[in-house]
């Protein structure tokens, strides 16, 4: 198992959700943290609440959105801890809508920060992690990427990617010791499922609300993923692995789980449905 103490991680959407979760075990595991968020409300605190652990860690009020403060991530990172060990892309955009309505502008910014900027940070740290002989990529994907479920396009089709990009690095960079993990959790008691309950004033139905998982759990699984080199972890609360390899053995079947028992369609148009009215 990999000893982390010491090391340098890149944590990206820090201050938001989970990833205020993701920080501090990432520290209690000892590392040293550059925490990125944009806008940077909260990062300031979680970057103080982190260096209780006996870690060092600056905070980037950075947009992801735009290439040059992408870039200044990397730079300012090897200026002040000299190398990047580890990267945990965990910034994302959601937006539940139908489709159609959904602007030009939004569809480009979910595209950027939930695909285009963990593939380029990737691309950008990967150099510095094979000259020093290790290094991990930690991506957070959703099981909304395995599941597709409607009103949710732009944001599946990016964490549907993630998983694809994850699984292609691992094989590209075999025995160089450079990995990657990817984390697909369902929903998570923090940041876009609380977000969604208070819009429409209560929780995911049946299966799909019991599978509801912990914050604390997702961050034990990004920790448990670099440590152990492990190619994905699913966090949810019921064992949801079998019902996943239903669906490339049956579309038809999966679809009908999806729509009929999981009742993820109608939920999320209930969602869809009332940020439309939020924003008329």
């Amino acid at each position: 198992m990999r000893n982390l103490r010491g090391q340098t991680a890149i944590l990206t959407g820090a201050s938001g959700g989970v990833g205020s979760f993701i920080a501090p075990a990432l520290a209690r595991a000892g590392m040293n943290l550059v925490l990125v968020a944009f806008p940077g409300e909260g990062l300031l605190e979680v970057c103080s609440a982190v260096t209780k652990e006996g870690v060092k860690a600056i905070a980037l009020d950075f947009d992801l959105r735009d290439a040059q403060q992408r870039q200044r991530v990397v730079s300012t990172t090897l200026k002040e801890f000299g190398r990047v060990d580890v990267l945990v892309n965990n910034a994302g955009l959601e937006a539940s809508a139908f489709y159609h309505e959904l602007s030009e502008e939004q569809i480009k910014d979910i595209l950027t920060v939930n695909l285009e900027a963990p593939m380029l940070l990737t691309r950008a740290v990967l150099p510095g992690m094979l000259r020093q002989g290790h290094g991990h990529i930690v991506n957070m994907s959703s099981l909304a990427g395995k599941f597709g479920p409607g009103f949710q396009e732009a944001y599946t089709a990016t964490k549907a990617a993630l998983t694809a990009f994850t699984f292609s690095l691992r094989g590209t960079y075999r025995k160089t010791g450079v990995s990657a993990s990817v984390v697909c959790p369902g929903f998570v008691e923090a940041g876009i499922y609380e977000r969604m309950k208070k819009q429409i004033g209560r929780p995911a139905p049946g299966l799909l609300g019991a599978g509801v998982c912990s914050p604390e759990h997702v961050a034990q699984a990004v920790v448990r993923a670099i440590e152990r080199d492990l190619p994905e972890i699913i966090v949810s609360r019921l064992p949801v692995r079998p019902l996943l390899a239903l669906y490339p053995l049956s579309p038809s079947l999966g679809a009908w789980i999806t729509d009929k028992i999981l009742g993820a369609h109608d939920f999320f148009r209930t969602v869809a449905e009332a940020q439309r009215r939020n924003h008329k």
